[in-house]
């Protein structure tokens, strides 16, 4: 079905809170706002909000402004959510440590860097509770928290002389997790940034690459 330029303005301002909120980086709000502006149809508009939460995932394109519907928790969490977790430290001291894949996050995790760096990926991440501690403390070092965008995450740590980055803390969609990210960063930086993941990212791109090709295609017809 063809789009309309309301239901275009209107995933285009779903996009825009979404990045407000933290959910989307620069980068991938400029991609799919371009995007957005250049959809010809639902099928190209709808998986730009796909993996957003309210409001973004709530956003109709059949319904005037405003018209929402409850938002219905989603079954993949509860999957997710549950059985026995692995360490619950990491330190990196004067080197790096990772997390990442489908690794189990404990209730309380702890991560340490001094004069190195550490990555603690819960894009793919099991939970062993539905609620979630992890504590951040980065001296001369760096640690990095990367959540998806459809999480529940809190953070209030406390940058001296360094940063502790808030601007993912926001809502998940209902039946998430609730993660908190605490601590404190002294010359260094903690910095929480709500990321799809590569293969996500890559379907969209494939999904836009055949639309493109489609719209050629049609193109091509009328001309005939």
């Amino acid at each position: 079905m063809r789009a309309s330029d309301a239901e275009r303005e209107r995933v285009a301002e779903a996009l825009r809170e979404a990045v407000a909120e933290g959910r989307l980086t620069m980068e991938e709000f400029e991609e799919r706002l371009e995007a957005a502006y250049k959809a010809r149809t639902h099928g190209e508009l709808e998986p730009l909000v796909r993996d957003l939460p309210a409001p973004g995932a709530v956003v109709s394109l059949t319904k005037p402004a405003g018209a929402t519907a409850p938002a219905p928790s989603d079954p993949s969490w509860a999957g997710r959510i549950g059985g026995p977790a692995g360490g619950t430290v990491a330190v990196g001291v004067l080197g790096g440590f990772q997390r990442r894949g489908t690794w189990t996050v404990p209730r309380r995790f702890t991560a340490f860097a001094f004069w190195g760096g550490g990555e603690i990926d819960l894009r793919e991440a099991r939970f062993e509770d539905d609620e979630i501690v992890i504590r951040c403390f980065a001296v001369m070092g760096g640690v990095q928290v990367i959540v998806p965008p459809d999480l529940d995450v809190h953070v209030g740590g406390i940058g001296i002389m360094g940063g502790f980055d808030d601007k993912a803390s926001g809502p998940g969609t209902p039946g998430s997790p609730r993660v908190r990210v605490t601590g404190f960063a002294f010359w260094g930086g903690v910095g929480v940034d709500r990321k799809v993941t590569r293969e996500e990212r890559q379907r969209l791109r494939e999904e836009r690459r055949e639309q493109r090709r489609l719209d050629r295609e049609e193109r091509g017809k009328s001309l005939e």
